[in-house]
């Protein structure tokens, strides 16, 4: 895996200095710590910091074309490049190395930017066409890989892999954007089309952007999209057996690898399938590696152990303790915009453990948002049976009633925890869904925003891309719609980005089979009962994998990296809330009402209230704008 950053001047080829370049590409050192380089031009740069995984001898980049008149620089794998290059080989291209990155190269010659319709891999990268006076920038299917970018006072386009590529330009402008920080509070994390910094975006996952010099800049164009709207046919056993195959091709075609590689394993289902593969397919002991904790109702080791033995992998495992909150300052850098996954935390950590003994890493990520394994799906899919059987006044007027008298009780079990349901069915199903994924809700965050930056928002709200995501979907049930909208919106703003920043922190590559966009379209063209049936989410998949993994491990309720942040708050980090309550880079942004935020603080203290998600959240944000704009404590 690499880092990439470079710039493009849009209208006349001014001189670009290369220490320019590279200092922007060596912010990005953990990212690419085997080599670097840099390539200028009239009016263009490209900068590469190189992670070596392929070629490793003659894969050095910028790579340019013989005669001089492509440059690339390039971010990620792809997977089918002996193929393709088979292929252009045909067409009369010469190879001079062994790399995918050279593919890129012939096949932007051969094909334009149809070639990203062949290539089959996690890439975000930036080609030059000298004869073109072209600058063209693609990012991934599914978002796999990052591509920040923003327009400079000198009608140049700089962009990098991180946000901390373009913040090293001494003509950037840091300028907070207050919409991203209402995402921020209602997602957990900064989405894909939106940025903490004022003026910068983001390529979007499955887009591309051509700019040519001289010519108005364009938008970025789609070009792939996953469709929900058509449906496979066929028995459950012979769909069974796709799935398998499908599965077997992503996980064989992601172990090429010319240094160590190996897998994350946690013991659930996705993971476990990884792993079961990867060993059918390797003729050595797999290497895997897990995370355990040292409190009982966090520890997944004993599962993970067991998958370990029946594959005979060569596994490790390292207990960490559940309150490591001592990663914060750490996870901050890495991440650059605030970011409050908390399993951001125990996943640096099995990252640090994997680069311990190979530079690749297999992960389980993607099956969840692919064949429906979230339990919000089970809920979403059940309210949506209400919602087709009770007219929608009916539903607001009744439900709407009960989701307001109705007590709010966290602490007691599920079945009297029912105020979000009766709220949620009162709703349609688009805004219910979006406020489900969400983390603090609107109630909450107009309480805590000054009147000033609900002002400032002008109506904005988090939610509204879930609503139009969903509803715009190639879809044809509810089911799909969610899915889709989490597949456009938290696969590559919260769990892809988790992966590449923590995995790129300690410069190890995740690879993540299992979002392979054949398997991606096989599982979008399954009937929804094959996604979702009696409770029991992927449960296709779990039945495919029956052969391989034992009943324990396939049908044990998801438990996931789960951290203890609410007692956190009551314990270590008591003073760190009382930070954000007085004296915290939040008050000197004006956005906050800092009177709502103590008593947040104070009722989460006192056992009256449970707030630990919230001041997680509040405390990622004010470590990240401190850092970003200079007020670090």
């Amino acid at each position: 895996m690499c880092g990439i950053a470079g710039l493009f001047h849009l209208h006349t080829p001014k001189p670009v200095d290369p220490a320019r370049i590279a200092v922007m590409t060596d912010v990005l050192i953990h990212r690419g710590p085997d080599g670097s380089g840099v390539w200028t031009a009239p009016g263009v740069g490209l900068g590469h910091r190189r992670l070596s995984i392929i070629d490793i001898g003659g894969g050095a980049q910028p790579m340019t074309s013989a005669d001089g008149q492509i440059a690339v620089t390039y971010n990620g794998e792809i997977y089918n490049f002996a193929e393709l290059r088979a292929e252009l080989e045909q067409h009369g291209h010469v190879f001079r190395t062994h790399s995918d990155t050279e593919v890129i190269v012939h096949g932007w010659r051969q094909w334009g930017v149809d070639c990203l319709t062949r290539f089959n891999g996690m890439f975000a990268f930036a080609l030059f066409d000298a004869g073109r006076q072209a600058l063209f920038l693609a990012r991934d299917r599914l978002g796999v890989k990052p591509l920040h970018m923003t327009r400079l006072s000198d009608d140049s386009l700089a962009f990098a892999s991180e946000l901390k590529g373009l913040m090293a330009h001494p003509l950037f402008r840091r300028k907070p954007d207050i919409r991203a920080a209402e995402d921020f509070l209602g997602l957990g994390y900064v989405p894909d089309d939106a940025s903490i910094m004022a003026g910068v975006a983001k390529l979007p996952a499955g887009h591309y952007l051509l700019i040519e010099r001289g010519k108005p800049m364009p938008q970025p164009t789609q070009w792939w999209d996953v469709d929900f709207s058509r449906r496979a046919s066929g028995s459950t056993r012979a769909l069974e057996e796709e799935l398998v195959e499908h599965m077997r091709a992503a996980v064989t075609s992601r172990m090429v690898a010319d240094v160590p590689l190996g897998a994350f394993l946690s013991g659930g289902v996705d993971s476990s399938s990884v792993v079961a593969l990867m060993a059918e397919a390797s003729n050595r002991a797999v290497q895997t590696c897990s995370i355990g904790f040292d409190r009982a109702d966090h520890d997944e080791t004993h599962h993970a152990r067991l998958v370990a033995e029946r594959f005979a992998t060569d596994h490790r495992e390292r207990i960490v303790a559940a309150d490591d909150f001592a990663l914060i300052d750490t996870l901050v850098t890495a991440f650059d915009e605030p970011f409050a996954d908390a399993s951001a935390l125990p996943t640096y950590r099995v990252c640090e453990l994997a680069r311990e003994s190979v530079t690749v890493a297999l992960s389980g990520d993607g099956a969840d948002e692919a064949f429906a394994g979230y339990r919000r799906h089970r809920f979403h899919a059940a309210e949506e049976r209400v919602r087709g059987l009770v007219p929608k006044e009916l539903r607001r007027s009744v439900f709407g009633a009960l989701g307001g008298i109705w007590p709010k009780a966290d602490w007691a079990p599920r079945p009297l925890r029912a105020k979000t349901t009766f709220q949620a069915l009162a709703t349609d199903g688009a805004h219910a869904y979006a406020l489900a994924v969400g983390v603090t809700p609107p109630a909450i965050r107009e309480r805590i925003f000054s009147a000033e930056a609900m002002r400032a928002l002008q109506g904005h709200r988090a939610e509204a891309r879930y609503e139009a995501a969903m509803k715009a979907a190639p879809a044809r049930d509810s089911l799909d719609r969610a899915q889709y909208a989490d597949l456009k919106i938290w696969l590559p703003g919260d769990i892809l980005t988790k992966v590449d920043r923590t995995s790129m922190a300690v410069s190890l590559e995740a690879r993540e089979p299992l979002l392979d966009h054949r398997l991606v379209e096989f599982a979008a063209s399954l009937p929804a009962s094959m996604r979702l049936r009696g409770g029991t989410g992927k449960w296709l998949m779990k039945k495919a994998m029956e052969r391989y993994l034992p009943e324990q491990i396939l049908y044990r309720p998801k438990m996931g990296f789960v951290t203890p942040i609410s007692a956190w708050f009551r314990g270590a980090l008591a003073d760190e809330a009382e930070h954000i309550a007085r004296g915290s880079t939040l008050a000197e942004t004006g956005w906050f009402n800092m009177v709502a935020l103590e008593g947040i603080v104070a009722a989460h203290r006192s056992g009256v209230s449970d707030h630990g998600r919230l001041l997680w959240q509040l405390l990622m944000l004010d470590r990240s704008l401190a850092r970003l704009f200079g007020t670090a404590r």
